[in-house]
Parts: structure tokens; C-alpha cells; sequence
């Protein structure tokens, strides 16, 4: 397998897009700045998104490097495929929604994936709609078409959290399309009968900038704190390379410090080479945003109020096959180690 150090190794997901790595292709551990021999590490994520800015600005900043990992970054295209790719082997470290994990320990896995670090603390999707709404409330939704994600998914659980909190039933009283692949709902939205589509960025802000939608209310703010991303290991791999886990979180929580005391340009600037076709104003915008909601936890713990919490959510969606042992599913060793 070609790595690449600190760099994105994007695969053919969802979206149905591959878009070729244009850095050298480097073999083995490498130098590090002090000339340390660095770890290979192949992390798998959901989705490569300006939502998880603490990541890239850690890659970005050479965090990881300086805490002797060679980093490899994989867009898997869904939290199912994180997983997947995780309990495989195709990787060691995963990140996603944590929602993942539950499904795979309530199947019987015995080698199961075990969260260690937090990184988002409310959904990073907008709700789009076709014009303008200073006003907007949920109930308008009622009668109305909107396309989704897919069941079973953070996006598309958090959504019917919040149509239900506003009295809303997600099944009777509005029509929700869930055939569109992720990655794919806006520029479907652009060209169908949809009164509102749920996006991420950079896409949310993509469709304001066309002039084909406009960014209506955040799930982020209106569903409150939720642990919607997080990094997680098989448990074998996490008792056979605790050093990795502890240097890779130390990584993260340096890249969280960073875009908690800087400014939504400075994080911009940081960041651009992990969206080159993104205009940097555009990245400044959605930082923002993302900051103005406080989307990102102050230390990478997993609290049990939130895991409690999640498994609320998925149980309310009929997505939870079982209620599942916190103190099995996530340990707080480790951010707590990155913080002292």
C-alpha cells in the first residue's frame, strides 16, 4: 500500500468521484523533523469536510508528525464504510459518527471498535431551502419535501430529533427522500421537486453561492450539544499500540487548541490545501459558521451523558438493536492523557 504522509488518499465512495493524490508517494516510516523514525498510521474518515477543521489544521501544522505518526488519510464515504474498513483492518483508527460503533458491538463482534476521543459537539448540517427565510420555524416543514440521509445515519437521526422535538413526525407529516447517495443531495436539490435539503458544508454554502439554495436553520444549534463525530480503534489494535492512540489524540487536541484560539481566517489559511478547489473566502465563511455555533469541544472527552444521550437519539429513531455499556464502547484515557 502507497502512503502518504499527512495526506488525503480520497476512494471511490458515495459520491462517486476519485480524485488522484498529487504528493509523492513515500514507503515505510519516515524521517521525522528530529529525524525519529515516524509510525505509519492509516486513519479512515466519514467525510472530508471543513466540519472537522481540528483535524486538518493538526495535519496542516505537522502535529502529528512532531508526535512521531506518518499519517494517512482515507475519505471513507460514510460511517458504514469506516466501520467496515476499521473491523477489516484496512485501517486503524476511525472516525464518525459513534453511532457506528454501537451497531457493531450490538451485532456480537468480538474485537468491536472503542471510541477514545470526541471531536464535535453539535451536527455540522444546515437545513437548505429554495429561498431566503429570516423567519423560518420547523413547523413549516409540515406537507413539505426534503431530502435526507441515510436511516440508520447521524445526519438523518439528528434531523427527525429535531422534527420531533418541534412536534413534528418525521414518517406522517412531511415527505423525507433518503434514495439520494451521500454527497449527492445538492446537486440533486438543484434539479428536483425538494422544498429543503439537509447539507453539509461545503455544500450548504455552495448552493447560496449558485443561488439555488439558501441556508434556512442549523441542526447544530437547534439539536443542542450532541457527540457526533469521534475517533474510535479496535480494541486489539488499541491494547497492542496505546502509544499510537495516545500520540495521535495528543495530535488532535493540539489541532483543537489551535482553532479554539484563532481566528476564522487564520484557521482558513491553515486548512486551504485540504480544499484546494474551495476559494479560501468560501472556507473563512464556513469556519465561521462552524465557530459561531461552537461546534468544537474545548478537550476531546467522551463524556457518559453524551454517549446516554446518543443512544437516546437512536433509540427514538428505532435505530438501537441494544442499550450498550459506556464503560465498554469508550475510554477517556486517552484525551485525558493529551490534556494533562
Amino acid at each position: 500500500m502507497k502512503r502518504f504522509s499527512a495526506t488525503l488518499i480520497p476512494r471511490l465512495g458515495a459520491a462517486g468521484l476519485l480524485v488522484t493524490c498529487t504528493a509523492a508517494a513515500l514507503s515505510g516510516c519516515q524521517p521525522g523533523p528530529a529525524g525519529d523514525r515516524l509510525t505509519p498510521v492509516t486513519l479512515n474518515e466519514v467525510a472530508h469536510s471543513i466540519f472537522y477543521a481540528p483535524q486538518y489544521a493538526a495535519i496542516e501544522l505537522g502535529y502529528f508528525a512532531e508526535e512521531g505518526l506518518d499519517l494517512t488519510l482515507v475519505n471513507g464515504a460514510g460511517a458504514d464504510k469506516v466501520m467496515t474498513a476499521l473491523i477489516s483492518g484496512d485501517a486503524d483508527i476511525g472516525f464518525c459518527g459513534s453511532e457506528a460503533s454501537i451497531y457493531t458491538y450490538a451485532q456480537g463482534a468480538e474485537d468491536y471498535a472503542v471510541n477514545f476521543a470526541q471531536l464535535t459537539q453539535r451536527a455540522g448540517n444546515f437545513l437548505v431551502g429554495r429561498e431566503p427565510d429570516a423567519e423560518f420555524r420547523w413547523e413549516k416543514l409540515r406537507g413539505r419535501k426534503v431530502l435526507g440521509g441515510r436511516a440508520g445515519g447521524m445526519p438523518q437521526m439528528v434531523f427527525e430529533y429535531i422534527l420531533k422535538k418541534n412536534g413534528l413526525d418525521p414518517k406522517t407529516d412531511l415527505s423525507i427522500d433518503q434514495s439520494i447517495n451521500f454527497g449527492l443531495t445538492a446537486a440533486a436539490f438543484t434539479s428536483d421537486d425538494s422544498d429543503y435539503t439537509v447539507e453539509f458544508e461545503p455544500f450548504a454554502t455552495g448552493l447560496e453561492l449558485e443561488g439555488s439554495g439558501y441556508v434556512v436553520a442549523s441542526l447544530g444549534t437547534d439539536s443542542g450539544y450532541v457527540p457526533y463525530t469521534a475517533y474510535c480503534a479496535k480494541k486489539s489494535y488499541m491494547e497492542s499500540h496505546p502509544e499510537v492512540i495516545q500520540s495521535f489524540t495528543r495530535a488532535i487536541q493540539r489541532g483543537m487548541d489551535y482553532v479554539n484560539s484563532h481566528s476564522a481566517e487564520e484557521i482558513a489559511k491553515v486548512i486551504q490545501p485540504q480544499f484546494k478547489e474551495t476559494p479560501l473566502k468560501n472556507i473563512t465563511v464556513i469556519v465561521d459558521r462552524y465557530k459561531s455555533q461552537d461546534t468544537w469541544k474545548k478537550d476531546l472527552i467522551f463524556e457518559k451523558d453524551s454517549f446516554e444521550l446518543l443512544q437516546n437519539i437512536l433509540e427514538e429513531a428505532g435505530e438501537l438493536p441494544m442499550r450498550v455499556p459506556y464503560e465498554n464502547l469508550v475510554t477517556t484515557e486517552y484525551a485525558k492523557g493529551a490534556v494533562e
